[in-house]
């Protein structure tokens, strides 16, 4: 196994730097906010999840929201699994996320592959007005996550890894918004054979064509190769139906990523869509505001 030397504390500069850019919000005159929102386009997209990708909204303050996202497992042995319905290798995950204040977001959540315990938050550094003065949106997303399985680490360190995202997105009319999103990943230890860090960029797009219904699609590649190029990670692509109301987001889709954390799929993912490498996923989230 072959570990980075830097440490940790070092990696979680990502959050640091969320919660440092969120400090002026206490300051924020409560009308100056009102008159500045109104000037606001609406958001680009319906929820804070893109199906496999984090989409650049964070929720409006004191809305906590429930995600659960499953995998269900490849479609390659069709019906002996019933196209990866039955299949041993699901993949689950559920979690919670708060906005404590204007335009920052916090999580925490449990995803079944490696038991992984992730904190994350997000933070909306412009958001594109109405009169297109500021004509995208941006938000950072950062998490860090723990491989809570039994394992033979000689550091507790040695568990951690880091995920690092800048998301700028475009609503260009009330149907059609894009975004696009470059990450960075960071394991502090990998298998000799693979790469510590990854750079990668991610593309969304979405096409409302009802009131509640959009279909949307992702495509993430991989910029770096690993030690040994036959490990080389697979792109990902994701071809997404989602129906939303003003507090429930259900998204059902078609995709070769299986891990459900960005830095696992965008690191280690091997499925392929030309050789049936690829599943039925779906993300249920639900909003209460306080």
């Amino acid at each position: 196994m072959k570990t980075h030397n830097l440490p940790a504390m070092m990696k979680g500069i990502s959050l640091l730097v969320v919660l440092t850019l969120s400090l002026p919000a206490f300051a924020q005159d409560e009308e100056a906010a009102k008159s500045d929102k109104k000037e606001l386009a609406r958001p680009a997209f319906e929820s804070a999840l893109l199906g496999e990708m984090q989409s650049v909204v964070v929720q409006t303050p004191k809305t906590l929201e429930w995600d659960f996202m499953h995998r269900f497992g490849t479609v390659e042995n069709g019906l002996k699994d019933f196209y990866g319905i039955y299949a041993p290798g699901a993949n689950i995950r559920m979690g919670l996320t708060y906005t404590p204040m204007d335009k920052l977001a916090v999580g925490i959540g449990l995803t079944k592959a490696n038991m992984a315990l992730d904190l994350n938050a997000k933070y909306a550094v412009f958001r594109q007005s109405k009169d297109n003065s500021m004509p995208v949106s941006v938000s950072y997303f950062g998490n860090v996550v723990a491989n809570t399985q039994a394992g033979n680490y000689k550091e507790e360190t040695h568990r951690l890894s880091f995920y690092n995202e800048l998301i700028v997105a475009k609503r260009f009319n009330s149907k059609i918004s894009v975004q696009i999103s470059p990450s960075f990943t960071h394991y502090n230890a990998v298998d000799t054979l693979y790469s510590n860090d990854m750079f990668a960029v991610g593309v969304g797009a979405r096409y409302k064509f009802s009131a509640q219904s959009s279909i949307i699609i992702n495509y993430v590649q991989p910029l770096m190769n690993h030690k040994d190029s036959k490990l080389n990670a697979q792109p990902g692509l994701a071809i997404v139906w989602e129906i939303a109301t003003s507090a429930h987001a259900f998204q059902i889709f078609f995709s070769n990523y299986q891990g459900i954390l960005p830095q696992n799929n965008i690191m280690y993912n091997q499925n392929k869509w030309g050789d049936s490498k690829f599943l039925l996923g779906f993300n249920i989230t639900r909003l209460w505001n306080f």
